[in-house]
């Protein structure tokens, strides 16, 4: 038996990106804004997201946005905030 898997889409400045309904379980996908939302949507791919998502993610924000939200965020799991800011540190 295979699961469903729900899939939203953010369209932004004709950036389409498919994500799992199962990154943004608390919210309704729809009312996601990428702009507005950026924190929510870095913090919670960086966590949880996989290599797609994260490629996405890199190419949409810009890399200074990355690095202060990762350094401010209080949300994110100590090891992803750790390897995120190494990773980010190098470039």
């Amino acid at each position: 038996m295979s699961a469903k898997v729900d899939i939203f889409y953010f369209v932004c400045y004709d950036v389409v990106m498919k994500f799992r309904q199962s990154l943004f379980w608390d919210v309704d996908p729809k009312k996601i804004n990428p702009q507005k939302n950026a924190q929510y949507i870095i913090e919670r791919v960086l966590d949880f997201g996989n290599d797609k998502e994260i490629k996405w993610l890199w190419g949409f924000y810009d890399k200074n946005l990355l690095k202060r939200t990762i350094s401010k965020s209080r949300s994110l799991m100590p090891e992803t905030k750790n390897l995120w800011q190494l990773v980010l540190k190098s470039k």
